[in-house]
């Protein structure tokens, strides 16, 4: 099996969500002809693509990047309708030239922690500086999540949808879990719910503040009256199993209610020690396993004969220090392998999906087409989406356009802003 590709033995994922994912305002600056018909039929064919990333085998090189050289692509509406060799291109009533420059599906963020307020910077200035730091960590967080208007909330969230979407993220995915209030974690939701499709209840993110010396009556409100309170807005559930979090008996009693909701699991796994996590999400068939440091061979094995995804989280060990997840490790197992940003405030303060892409390459022993492929299919299939995370016919037209002649850039030029151009459900956002 070539790594970064799933396993064909796994069942197919999910129906992809149909509730509209689109936020941001469009900033159309594209380069076109007048159109022979309304903007929501015309085509754009967008030429002279130096190398257009499909991710499917069958197109180009036969790579799991499916990679076409001298491209061109066509959209139609809010889907690609046409991808292949540029001089086969059809007629189309726009066209972009994109200059010799690579073209790629849009990333997929499939794990943020967006919906907050307040700020850990002296915490992080200490830990980087060698010095003890005794604040609350979380529950910092959690303190002036539940000071914050829903304004400010939101007005947070937009801040930091935007600054990823500058960067070529086009689809994201984010959690409750800093206000561990019924009241606070309905409306965390709700306010990421009118910004996207992939909305992750997280009420087990660490034990509330208020139920420090009863955990047990803790994870009876997450299974009760908050998860009532939160399942309407969310599609998924997820929990922290870790010591210091939840135990393997308190984190499968949580997301067994979720799944009775009608929610489906995530699992925040193996982070910072070894634990049950991994195969709890297995035997739940969670989406994701996420973090996933800590493993034994039993853990691997299991992630490679399950649908389950092994997402990795570069920028959480870049930015406490922390040892490296090992992603050859889990490529070579044949486990499918997803690349986010887990942007939060106190250990992953990044929504840069390029500077994961550059640290999985260098810190993680990927290569960067498997790095490239995570953070668009790999994050695609962490979701169960296969409407993203492609560009093939019948794909959503979600891709970016780099400012350089291939995705290799992104790894060879760490920290550059490449990224020149960006296109959302057909539309051009960047």
């Amino acid at each position: 099996m070539t790594p970064g590709r799933p396993p064909p033995r796994r069942p197919a994922p999910d129906p992809a969500p149909t509730a509209d994912q689109a936020t941001e305002d469009a900033m159309s600056n594209a380069t076109t002809v007048s159109p022979a018909h309304s903007a929501s039929t015309a085509s754009t064919l967008i030429t002279n693509i130096a190398a257009l990333v499909t991710n499917d085998p069958s197109l180009g090189d036969g790579s799991p990047l499916g990679l076409i050289q001298d491209a061109a692509l066509v959209i139609e509406g809010d889907r690609v309708v046409w991808t292949g060799d540029q001089s086969k291109a059809p007629a189309t009533d726009n066209r972009v030239d994109a200059g010799g420059r690579a073209v790629l599906p849009g990333f997929v963020d499939s794990h943020s922690h967006l919906v907050f307020a307040g700020d850990r910077t002296q915490e992080f200035n200490a830990r980087m500086s060698g010095r003890p730091y005794s604040a609350g960590g979380i529950r910092t967080t959690v303190a002036a999540t539940r000071a914050a208007t829903d304004a400010e909330l939101e007005a947070n969230l937009t801040r930091y949808l935007a600054e990823a979407l500058r960067q070529g993220t086009t689809t994201f995915e984010t959690k409750s879990g800093y206000g561990l209030t019924v009241e606070d974690e309905a409306r965390a939701l709700r306010i990421a719910a009118a910004h996207t499709d992939e909305v992750t209840y997280l009420g087990a993110h660490i034990v509330s503040p208020d139920y420090t010396d009863d955990p047990a009556a803790y994870v009876s409100l997450v299974t009760g009256e908050m998860l009532d309170a939160c399942a309407p807005y969310a599609r998924w559930i997820d929990v922290f199993c870790e010591k210091g979090a939840f135990d393997g008996d308190q984190a499968r009693a949580i997301l067994t209610a979720g799944k009775a909701k009608g929610l489906h699991p995530r699992v925040h796994a193996n982070q910072l020690s070894y634990g049950p996590g991994v195969q709890l999400a297995v035997e739940l068939d969670a989406a994701s396993a996420d973090h996933c440091t800590h493993l034994t061979a039993e853990d691997v094995d299991a992630l490679a004969n399950s649908r389950t995804v092994a997402t990795l989280l570069p920028g959480a060990e870049f930015s406490t220090r922390a040892e490296w997840p090992d992603a050859r490790r889990l490529l070579d197992a044949g486990v499918t392998v997803a690349l986010s940003t887990d942007c939060n405030p106190g250990s992953s303060f990044t929504s840069s999906v390029p500077f994961c892409i550059a640290l999985a390459v260098r810190d993680m022993r990927m290569t960067p087409d498997e790095a490239v492929w995570s953070a668009t299919a790999g994050g695609a299939a962490a979701l169960r989406r296969e409407d993203i995370g492609r560009l093939t016919p019948g794909a959503r037209a979600d891709l970016l356009l780099l400012d350089a002649p291939s995705h290799v850039h992104l790894a060879y030029r760490p920290g550059v802003p490449l990224v020149s151009g960006v296109w959302r459900r057909g539309t051009r956002v960047l």
